[in-house]
């Protein structure tokens, strides 16, 4: 494989609403499904990010290798990112001892030296940029990084702040709220726009997740870990049938302007 290997075509799809409504479902799905397993099914933080990781793996190699944009390719991919960033988030903060405000810390560091390696690689992170496996390889850790980072600051934002389930899904919407709102009324960078609103609708989803399986007592739906994936699995299918998913359109760019 050379340094820098083309692809044809673009591999991710257009941001639209459709988009943000299945993102923000897929890492709500993340969340149930990461706790069905390693606390549902009692397999622990460990074994549970051991699982997850060999589907993460599989699911990027295969979006890698794909030829086109594939919808629910795609989405398994950011589904499979979301399951192994909960429990690793889970491990590191829980079974570590790290707590919620090391982990969170430690992961926005590491998801900050991504995007600046990145950057000074391939000379940009919007997405209409991922014109090779490189940015592919950047795109998706990056990916892994922010769904990481997502659930340690929901847990963070619930826990450690003590606003609750509830209270940390209304930060987190309107932190949405507020990048929305800078996308339609400012001139402010719309790759550092979209990136603000991927790595929100993380801890969002975070907390979401929470919501449905917590006890009453807890704020929470008392919904089962199982029940509440099947859902959220079963709502992202009917999405990406009726939503329109397509690929986004770049520009086929040389080597030397990405290092511009």
């Amino acid at each position: 494989m050379s340094e820098v290997q083309r692809i044809d075509v673009s591999k991710v799809p257009e941001v639209t609403l459709g988009f943000w409504i299945i993102k923000i479902a897929a890492t709500t799905l993340g969340e149930t499904g990461g706790d069905a397993v390693t606390m549902s099914m009692h397999l622990g933080y460990l074994v549970g990010t051991a699982i997850f990781a060999i589907i993460f793996m599989a699911a990027i190699w295969s979006q890698v290798v794909s030829k086109r944009f594939r919808p629910i390719l795609y989405w398994t991919a950011i589904v499979a990112t979301t399951t192994v960033g909960t429990t690793l988030a889970d491990f590191v903060d829980r079974s570590l001892g790290i707590g919620y405000t090391g982990g969170s810390s430690i992961l926005f560091a590491l998801l900050m030296a991504s995007f600046g390696l990145w950057r000074w690689t391939l000379g940009s992170v919007a997405v209409d940029s991922i014109v090779s496996v490189k940015a592919e390889a950047f795109y998706w850790t990056t990916i892994m990084f922010s769904q990481t980072l997502g659930t340690a600051l929901g847990d963070w934002m619930a826990s450690s702040r003590g606003l609750g389930y509830e209270g940390g899904a209304l930060i987190f919407s309107a932190g949405l709220a507020v990048v929305a709102a800078a996308y339609y009324l400012t001139k402010l960078s719309r790759p550092l726009l979209f990136w603000a609103a991927f790595i929100l609708t993380r801890p969002l989803g975070a907390t979401l997740g929470d919501l449905f399986d917590k006890p009453l007592s807890q704020g929470g739906f008392a919904m089962s870990r199982y029940t509440a994936s099947a859902i959220l699995a079963a709502f992202i299918i009917v999405c990406i049938h009726f939503m329109p998913q397509r690929a986004v359109n770049h520009p086929r760019q040389t080597e030397s302007e990405h290092e511009k």
